[in-house]
Formats: structure tokens, C-alpha cells, sequence
């Protein structure tokens, strides 16, 4: 029988090789279950699947980049019913005090906000024919973006805007897509432990483990928040942040040790 600790028995995860991506494959993770799982490096894809496979779930890995939107398209209409999709997959990258280059930009944003429509789109393309559960609903969607997508920080332009724009599709679609029975939900989580993380070179308030992360996301999906941001202090400090005038906001931040500029493989 399948586990009941969440609702959901066929889940789709993009960038599931490493990171939160992994954490919420492995969480998810249960007899009964059933992960499809995409991500850029074939090697560590099956190292997740396996894992996933030794808690009981069936595994289906895929490697593919989520900025093939052919290849996205096709994944995702093949992939049978889905309870729950999450558009995971993303890079970060800062402008380490300088300015930021184009291909860094570029680049960001393929990944960041093409790649989570390519993902998305598709899906809930798929929910709409999908037959509602017992509670309604045909199927979820969640996007992950960032608390950093309520600071415009100088130290990462990009990445700032590109979790920004997703967060907010996502809240502003679920208010029309779930009269047909899709929910979408926008993740915004602090920093988390993670190869992207590792290469920060300044604090990180609230530094949480994955595994953490992903028990608070999927939480958070299961009763069904339109927005799901933790830790709450770092929460209430960007939106705070947020909220000062942008000189103001500016100054502080550039007194800031900058973000790496190297983009992750």
C-alpha cells in the first residue's frame, strides 16, 4: 500500500541529481510511490533513483536539460498521471561585486524561468485532462523560487529577478488554474546546504539541511499554501529588505561580501 504521509503517489521532480531536488525525491520516496526524475548529470540521477528505490518507490530517471522544452514536452506527456509535479531545477549565480556579464544573465534566466515553464506548461497541460481525487483537485504544481525573490540585491541581479518572476507567476496563476482543479505553489525557501550553496563565501542566516527543506516544502504543498517561505525570521528580513528605498537598500547590500560569479556545471 502506498505511504500516507503524503497524498500524492506519482511525482515528477526536475533537478532531483542533487540538493533540495534530491531531498524531496528521497522524502517523497515510499512503497507505492512513483518518481520521475530528471537532472543534467546521468551519473547522480541514478544515485538518487537507486536510493529512492531502497525506500520502496519505483524510479524512472530521465537526464534531461529543462531548457529543451521539445524534450520536456515530450517527458512529461509520456509520464502517465501526476499527482504532483515540482519544477526544481535551477542555478544560481552572483556578480561576485562587479558587474554582472550577459551570458551570466542569459544563463540564469534560461534555467531559472524557462526552464520552470518548460516544466510547468507541460504539466498542466497534462492535470487538465487528469480526473480530480477525493479532494478535488486534478493534480499541483510547484515552483521552487527563493526568499531572494523579495530583495533586488546588487550582489545577484539575475538570480534575484529570475526567482522573483517565477514566485509570482505562480501565485497569480493558482488563483485562475484552480477552478479547473490545479493548484500551483511557490516555494521560497532560505539558504539551504547544497553544492550551490557550498560555494558562498559570506554568512548564510538560518543555513538549513535539505532533508529539512524538503519535509518544510512538501509540508507545505500537502496543506495547500499558495506560498510556502521559510525560515520565517529570514522570511520577514527580505521582505523587510525588500521594502527599503532601493539607494538605501543598495548601499547595504554592496557592503556585502559579493556572491561568487562562477556558474555551477
Amino acid at each position: 500500500m502506498p505511504d500516507q504521509r503524503w497524498p500524492w503517489h506519482e511525482v515528477l521532480i526536475t533537478g532531483a541529481s542533487s540538493g533540495l531536488g534530491r531531498a524531496l525525491a528521497l522524502a517523497c520516496a515510499a512503497p507505492g510511490v512513483t518518481l520521475h526524475l530528471s537532472g543534467r548529470n546521468e551519473a547522480r540521477l541514478a544515485e538518487t533513483a537507486t536510493a529512492c528505490e531502497a525506500a520502496g518507490a519505483r524510479a524512472l530517471p530521465r537526464a534531461i536539460d529543462v531548457c529543451d522544452a521539445a524534450a520536456m514536452a515530450r517527458w512529461i506527456a509520456g509520464a502517465g498521471r501526476l499527482d504532483l509535479v515540482i519544477a526544481n531545477a535551477g542555478i544560481s549565480a552572483g556578480t561576485g561585486g562587479r558587474t554582472e556579464p550577459g551570458r551570466v544573465a542569459r544563463a540564469v534566466f534560461e534555467t531559472n524561468v524557462t526552464g520552470v515553464l518548460n516544466t510547468a506548461l507541460p504539466a498542466l497541460d497534462a492535470m487538465a485532462t487528469q480526473s480530480p481525487g477525493a479532494d478535488g483537485i486534478r493534480g499541483r504544481i510547484a515552483v521552487i523560487a527563493s526568499v531572494a525573490a523579495f530583495v533586488a540585491a546588487p550582489g545577484a541581479p539575475a538570480y534575484c529577478a529570475s526567482k522573483a518572476a517565477v514566485q509570482r507567476w505562480a501565485e497569480a496563476l493558482d488563483a485562475t488554474e484552480r477552478r479547473r482543479g490545479i493548484r500551483l505553489h511557490a516555494v521560497c525557501p532560505g539558504y539551504i546546504r547544497t553544492p550551490m550553496t557550498g560555494r558562498n563565501r559570506f554568512p548564510m542566516p538560518l543555513l538549513m539541511d535539505a532533508e529539512r527543506a524538503a519535509l518544510l516544502t512538501l509540508g507545505g504543498i500537502a496543506r495547500g499554501r499558495v506560498r510556502i517561505a521559510y525560515p520565517w525570521p529570514l522570511y520577514l528580513g527580505a521582505r523587510l529588505a525588500g521594502a527599503l528605498p532601493p539607494a538605501l537598500r543598495a548601499a547595504l547590500f554592496l557592503r556585502l561580501p559579493g556572491k561568487a560569479s562562477v556558474l555551477p556545471d
